[in-house]
């Protein structure tokens, strides 16, 4: 995702009417708050962030730090550590600490085409199977011929008539497409996109509305990638020159119909959107068939799509392979992940761990709720107890996740000591530098120096993360701001996270 929040604040009480601030996504540059003397104590430290965070304006929030030195394990700073706050996307630590401990930093995901029978003089009598394994990153850069390449490998194999359908089937994370606990409201939204095991182009479809030729005419809308264009209701006029934009697209939960009313000036720039696919499978499938008939493959049977719960392990399980691609490395799908804060690849490398992991008891169990298991056995194994982290999903979309500050910490620390440490560290935003902290801490001694995890939702601001002192101890920190509202005039609330950290940057005590 861009370096915005990983939910964005509702813009009409109905919280699902998309208007273009929603997607307008620039990266603000946090001005820096006046210099603060360098503590050179613990005790001097501890009185600066009691000054930051005691401010009357935080009288009704609650903040939640802890920092501790990963040279010799002191606390060196604590305020309401064990206390249990939403962590926003600062949950996405967990997810990564989970694949990358559970599948290892060179896993790679693959999406296979499989035939349901065996080719005989170039004719498959059965379904052609498009099976998707849960890449995140499918036709985005470096995997746009995607499709392409299946139809090649088909073809090789001497394939040129399929007499039956093609299947895209995202059947294999059993579950939901979206994750716990997240909002009805959001679901249309480009940040809560579905949880597809076939998912492509990061499941999100780009609208552009322009004016039409007259006042009172229709506007146009244009969808891209064109295949994955909704159901449309369109009443989007064009309105008067110089008149405000009413411009609202709504799709309701569960519907595919998207509705498009309002109106847009006739004299208006074109604008902008990104919304929620409502059926990535049937894109990929769209793509691949497109890519089937340019390497002379025909498809007589027609496209159907397979998703959870509709049957299919005994339908395919003797499918052979005819072809597959391969993602990027998972070391380079968590930095894509974290440096962007991009909610769909932390959600499906958590359903991709539970996809592989046995259900603990009889019965259905979603590859969600096993993924969930699989992270509560590491942290037991890293020291972390049950009643520290309540977390239920893989993006920190959801407010039901509950987190202490401790608990932040004592995960970073987990991963400081991992042979793939170097790694994480590097796939988290660098203040000043890239991600969702590139705009951020510039001119302090943070820049360059603090890599974190951000985390925000309506009320809620963390951040967590590594920062090296002026005395060169390594720290590891947890910033938690909850329940705030701030107040007109006042810094914005990612600044004043912002500020402990710089805090911690400038640090000259040592113990």
């Amino acid at each position: 995702m861009s370096p915005l929040p990983s939910r964005c604040p509702p813009l009409f009480p109905l919280r699902l009417l998309l208007a273009a601030s929603l997607l307008a996504a620039p990266m603000i540059a946090v001005a820096a708050a006046p210099a603060v003397p360098a503590a050179t104590t613990r005790t001097g430290l501890a009185a600066q962030i009691d000054a930051q965070i005691g401010q009357p304006r935080f009288a009704a929030a609650s903040w939640g730090i802890a920092v501790v030195s990963l040279d010799s394990g002191r606390t060196l700073y604590a305020h309401h550590a064990d206390q249990l706050l939403q962590p926003a996307s600062t949950a996405k630590l967990f997810t990564a600490a989970l694949a990358l401990s559970v599948l290892g930093p060179d896993h790679r995901i693959p999406t296979r085409l499989l035939a349901g029978e065996r080719i005989a003089h170039g004719r498959l009598n059965g379904p052609l199977i498009l099976y998707g394994m849960g890449d995140p990153t499918l036709g985005t850069a470096g995997s746009t011929d995607w499709a392409d390449q299946l139809a090649s490998q088909a073809a090789a194999r001497g394939l040129r008539f399929v007499h039956g359908d093609l299947v895209a089937d995202d059947s294999y994370f059993a579950g939901p497409l979206y994750g716990s606990g997240w909002e009805a409201g959001d679901l249309q939204s480009w940040f809560a996109v579905p949880s597809s095991a076939l998912s492509v182009q990061e499941n999100t479809v780009n609208v552009t509305v322009n004016p039409g030729s007259a006042p009172g005419r229709p506007a146009r809308l244009e969808f891209a990638p064109a295949d994955a264009r909704p159901d449309l209701d369109d009443q989007l006029l064009t309105g008067a020159a110089h008149t405000p934009n009413d411009i609202n697209l709504y799709r309701a939960p569960g519907e595919p119909t998207l509705h498009a009313f309002g109106s847009i000036a006739a004299d208006a720039p074109a604008q902008h959107f990104k919304l929620a696919m409502t059926d990535p499978a049937l894109l990929a499938g769209r793509q691949l068939r497109r890519a089937l008939k340019q390497h002379g493959i025909r498809v007589g049977g027609q496209l159907q799509v397979v998703h959870w719960p509709q049957p299919e392990a005994a339908r395919f399980a003797q499918a052979g392979v005819l072809g597959e691609v391969w993602s990027p490395p998972l070391r380079e799908i968590v930095q894509r992940g974290l440096k962007r804060s991009q909610n769909l690849y932390l959600q499906n490398l958590l359903l991709g761990v539970g996809a592989q992991e046995p259900a603990s008891t009889p019965g259905f169990s979603s590859a969600e709720s096993r993924g969930i298991e699989a992270l509560q056995r590491l942290l037991l194994h890293i020291g972390i107890p049950p009643t520290a982290s309540l977390i239920e999903e893989g993006s920190g979309l959801s407010r039901r996740n509950l987190v202490t500050p401790n608990a932040l910490a004592r995960l970073l620390s987990y991963l400081a000591a991992q042979p793939y440490a170097e790694m994480l560290r590097q796939a988290l935003p660098v203040a000043g530098v890239d991600g969702s902290l590139a705009g951020r801490m510039r001119h302090t001694a943070a820049e360059g120096n603090v890599h974190a995890k951000t985390g925000s939702l309506a009320h809620v601001h963390a951040l967590a993360g590594y920062v090296t002192t002026a005395a060169g101890e390594r720290l590891v920190f947890a910033i938690m701001l909850n329940n705030y509202q701030r107040p007109d005039g006042a810094p914005s609330a990612g600044s004043d996270v912002d500020a402990i950290a710089v805090l911690l940057a400038n640090y000259r005590g040592r113990d």
